[in-house]
């Protein structure tokens, strides 16, 4: 089969409801006035890196479970309206949902309902393997079902990534999804000692690249046993919200891997499409096009005496 797609992003679909809350941590009230309003909309961690990586250029398609419901519907909405094939494979537990609170200075708090997965849930094993055989890469989300996902996605070749988020070095659920990636994304929110876990994981699994988040810290990469250090990224306009800028860092370096980029390259153009995420709010799904990600990456970042 010839590779029609660029990058299969499994996993990740749902629906958010977003509250701009007017602190984090929110005390204890009876009730709170929300001015700036609460808003659901479609767009959990899969929706925004297939987003990112459809914005720059790449042939995207998205696998995951979605139910006959509202939720799901503006699931397919928003893939529909953006141009992004979607495979919505049944899922009788209902779409994925979640709670965002969002402070002012663009902190977010995220409460995920997790009783929309039953652990009996699985991908057709053959849907998965006939999408990834026809994909260059795929990107693999840390929601249910696709740690099942991971043998047959191994056995088609595919180099796999995934993100692990706010992994805290410990948690084992993380740890299949961390061992079996070729390029393994994470936060260092969680982490006591962000080095150690990094090459930790480079040791113990698949990994050929492993990236740490830290956000106005920057990121770390680690590749060949040399870890560095990449600068972030002023963000083009005030920083709002936090929600995806993960996952636009993953689109983002994803692009430059699957260019040719040197791994400096691609971690620049991670952090571009991160700083852009951080100043959209979360109400929107606006990701970084190929054009402006390619003059912002060119750009001189300016010297601060």
């Amino acid at each position: 089969m010839g590779q029609g797609t660029d990058v299969l992003v499994l996993g990740g679909a749902g629906v958010d409801t977003v509250v701009q809350v007017p602190s984090l941590p929110l005390p204890y009230a009876d009730s709170y006035m929300i001015e700036r309003g609460i808003e659901t909309r479609a767009g959990q961690t899969g929706d925004f890196v297939a987003l990112g990586l459809h914005a720059l250029g790449l042939r995207t398609h998205h696998l995951d479970l979605l139910g006959d419901d509202p939720e799901g519907d503006l699931v397919r909405a928003l893939h529909r309206d953006r141009g992004i094939a979607l495979t919505a494979v049944p899922g009788p537990a209902g779409t994925k949902r979640a709670v965002n609170l969002v402070g002012p200075d663009g902190r977010r708090l995220s409460l995920y309902d997790v009783s929309r997965s039953r652990p009996e849930d699985r991908f057709p094993e053959s849907t998965v393997r006939e999408l990834a055989r026809g994909s260059r890469h795929v990107h693999v989300a840390i929601t249910h079902p696709c740690a099942p996902a991971l043998p047959v996605l191994r056995e088609t070749g595919v180099p796999l990534s995934t993100d692990l988020h706010d992994w805290d070095g410990e948690n084992p659920y993380h740890e299949p999804f961390a061992l079996a990636a070729d390029v393994v994304f994470l936060s260092t929110a969680s982490l006591a000692d962000p080095e150690r876990t990094m090459r930790d994981i480079a040791r113990r699994g698949r990994a050929q690249v492993v990236v740490a988040t830290a956000g106005a810290e920057g990121a770390y990469l680690l590749a060949d046993d040399e870890l560095i250090q990449v600068p972030a990224v002023t963000p083009p306009a005030p920083v709002v919200d936090s929600n995806g800028a993960g996952d636009a860092f993953a689109a983002g370096f994803l692009f430059g891997r699957l260019s040719g980029e040197p791994l400096r390259r691609c971690a620049l153009y991670g952090a571009v499409a991160g700083a852009h995420a951080c100043t959209v709010p979360a109400t929107r799904t606006a990701p970084l096009g190929r054009d402006a990600l390619l003059a912002r990456a060119a750009e001189p970042e300016p010297v601060t005496r």
